[in-house]
């Protein structure tokens, strides 16, 4: 039968299930990669475990989000996490070595591999002809201690790519927000999407891992492109040509669905706030004033990337009104345009220059002023996102947002001979050699392992884990929420929130903080009386990985959230932390349930164990619905402990 390459790649590295749609498959991993961010708790959950080292292949940790360094707290969970590094036999990448995604496919990504990553753009890897798909971190723990990925086998959409791109002034990113207009932020969900068609040949290595990145944003399992002899061209370039192989889906292989993208047919395109499917063509936008630009992330900040942008501000001064800032991916990429006169145009034209991290992305630094309109080649807009609340945050490409700081404004940006534009841009190719220095990038050490002292700060406290299920739940409704809600709005980011991700007590006080903020207080009250229920809308959890958005609702006593359906990532969170993910088997149900009411749900136990529905009863109104959970038989035996930690235990004992 012939195959795709999703399936290729999943059925070499298949431990057990059959690789039809529906089916379960555990899956042999090739490498895990934490980050700071969503690292600390994995590796305290690592530990929790007992066990003595890693038993994947690779492991590596990432120091990239959580880089301001305001008091003791970051500090201290940086050398709690190289510590950790040498202790379990994990390579550690410092922190200024760059973005853990950029990093890891110029140093580690190999074409047909699988890795998991405790970020939900891992599957920036997929450029590399790898399926790499994002992860809570207690997935990411179970793993290296050496348990099969557990999948539930997606769909496989091929998007067939024609034509070639209208350089310079089209990229890839605008590739990226084409699909996310026809399809939404819904239209990935249980879906791997596969590249295909002769529209790929024209590009790049990091412009297919700018394209599979933001498929994030789509809520796709992940994204994935052949290998070929672009591959093997960026590979030989970083001095490991060794590392690939050929990668593509056979002759009539078979897919889900196919999307067509005629290359020559796109437009320079525009997310605007607060959604990245808000998409519109730039000119359409044209005369709306900007006050801050932001270039860079782990989306589109590779040498190409930068190279044109610096060649587009070279002998050129930012407007007036505008802060420019630019965060180079990579230590790699930063000490190339430092040594090509690249980084000095940039300086000359009055851009802000970052440290190789994440920075604004993640609402660490570079917030915008108050109602600014701010444009970034990031992957996310969501709102209060970059610390400021009524800041319109708006995604276009490089090229896009390099004119728009010139200009002070946005304007339409398809031709050189446009008359607002009349910038000259240049063609950027990818070098023949990088430059490949990795001494911040420190490798395992077998004589260390096992016997590292763990260095802990005042900030980090013991993982919590929440008890069995109970066989009945009475618990009120603490808040209820409309649709696409993010994990940023459960569990902030930011300066502020972010450094005690390694605290859950005192991160619980931020949950919901930008939605509602008595929440916290709210929960903590309906904990002494059985706990509180969340009620939602469709697609619930989108966006990033931290479990934190339900770690920290189960530290607060929420024992159930009742939606109209989930995100991948944030649904096998809840499940791993013992929250219920009840699925409402009509939407009309949910209009009848208030915040306030307490709802009661009998026979837990059974229900789960039988026909996974659920009658729940609304108390004091006389009515009730049923709601559905769709676990497989792992998921509802770890909902049963309580959450994988305790189910994890009691099989290793």
């Amino acid at each position: 039968m012939p195959l795709n390459i999703a399936q290729k790649i999943l059925q070499a590295h298949k431990v057990y299930g059959e690789l039809a749609r529906g089916n379960v498959i555990g899956l042999k991993v090739d490498e895990v990669y934490t980050q700071d961010a969503t690292g600390t708790m994995a590796w305290l959950q690592f530990e929790a475990m007992g066990i003595d080292c890693v038993k994947v292949p690779l492991a590596v940790s990432y120091v990239d989000h959580n880089m301001m360094q305001a008091n003791h707290m970051n500090a201290d969970d940086h050398a709690f996490l190289q510590s950790a590094a040498v202790r379990f036999g994990s390579y550690f990448s410092k922190p200024g070595n760059g973005i853990c995604h950029q990093v890891n496919v110029e140093r580690f990504a190999k074409p047909g591999n699988i890795v998991l990553g405790t970020d939900s753009h891992t599957p920036t890897n997929g450029g590399m002809g790898m399926i790499a798909i994002g992860v809570g971190g207690l997935d990411a723990a179970v793993v290296m201690a050496g348990a099969p990925y557990e999948i539930t086998m997606p769909k496989v959409v091929l998007v067939r790519l024609t034509g070639s791109l209208r350089r310079p002034w089209v990229m890839a990113m605008d590739v990226i927000l084409e699909l996310l207009r026809r399809l939404t932020v819904k239209g990935g969900v249980g879906k791997i999407i596969e590249y295909g068609g002769d529209g790929i040949k024209g590009l790049s290595l990091t412009e297919r891992a700018t394209i599979t990145n933001m498929g994030a944003e789509l809520g796709a399992t992940t994204s994935v492109f052949p290998s070929d002899e672009n591959t093997r061209k960026f590979l030989k370039a970083q001095g490991r040509e060794a590392d690939w192989i050929e990668l593509q889906a056979d002759e009539n292989a078979q897919y889900d669905e196919i999307i067509e993208v005629n290359l020559t047919e796109l437009e320079p395109m525009i997310a605007r706030p607060h959604s990245p499917d808000n998409v519109v063509k730039v000119k359409e936008l044209a005369g709306l004033k900007v006050e801050q630009v932001c270039i860079g992330s782990c989306t589109n900040s590779s040498y190409q990337a930068m190279s044109t942008v610096a060649g587009i501000l070279k002998g050129r001064t930012v407007h007036r009104d505008v802060n420019l800032l630019i965060n180079p991916g990579s230590k790699q990429v930063y000490e190339m345009i430092s040594s090509n006169d690249s980084l000095m145009h940039m300086l000359s034209a009055g851009a802000r220059v970052l440290e190789s991290a994440c920075g604004p992305c993640i609402g660490m630094g570079g917030a915008p002023g108050t109602g600014q309109v701010s444009v970034r080649t990031y992957n996310r807009n969501f709102h209060g996102r970059s610390g400021t609340k009524d800041a319109g945050v708006y995604l276009a490409s490089p090229v896009s947002c390099a004119i728009f700081a010139l200009k002070g404004e946005i304007v339409d940006t398809l031709t050189a001979t446009d008359a607002n534009v009349q910038i000259e841009v240049p063609i950027i190719a990818e070098p023949d050699t990088y430059m490949v220095r990795d001494n911040m990038l420190l490798p395992p050490s077998a004589e260390n392992v096992g016997v590292e002292t763990i260095k802990r700060g005042p900030n980090i406290k013991e993982v919590p884990v929440k008890d069995a299920l109970e066989d009945e739940v009475q618990a009120a409704v603490l808040i209820k929420l409309g649709n696409n809600i993010t994990t940023d709005d459960i569990m902030p980011a930011g300066a502020k929130v972010l450094p005690y991700r390694s605290n859950i007590p005192a991160m619980a006080d931020f949950v919901f903080s930008g939605v509602y903020g008595g929440f916290a207080k709210k929960a903590s009250v309906a904990k002494e009386k059985g706990g509180g229920i969340i009620v939602a809308g469709e697609n619930y959890g989108q966006g990033s990985s931290r479990e934190h958005a339900a770690m920290a609702p189960m530290y607060l006593g929420i024992k159930a959230v009742i939606a109209q359906s989930f995100a991948r990532i944030h649904r096998a969170n809840l499940i791993n932390f013992g929250i219920l993910p009840l699925i409402a088997e009509q939407a009309i149900d949910l209009d009848n349930v208030e915040t306030g009411d307490r709802l009661i749900i009998k026979n837990v136990k059974d229900c789960l164990m039988s026909t996974q529905k659920y009658t729940v009863l609304v108390e004091g109104k006389n009515s009730s619905f049923i709601c559905q959970t769709d676990l497989n038989e792992k998921e509802s035996a770890v909902i049963l402990k309580g959450g994988l930690l305790p189910y994890t235990r009691e099989r290793a004992l």
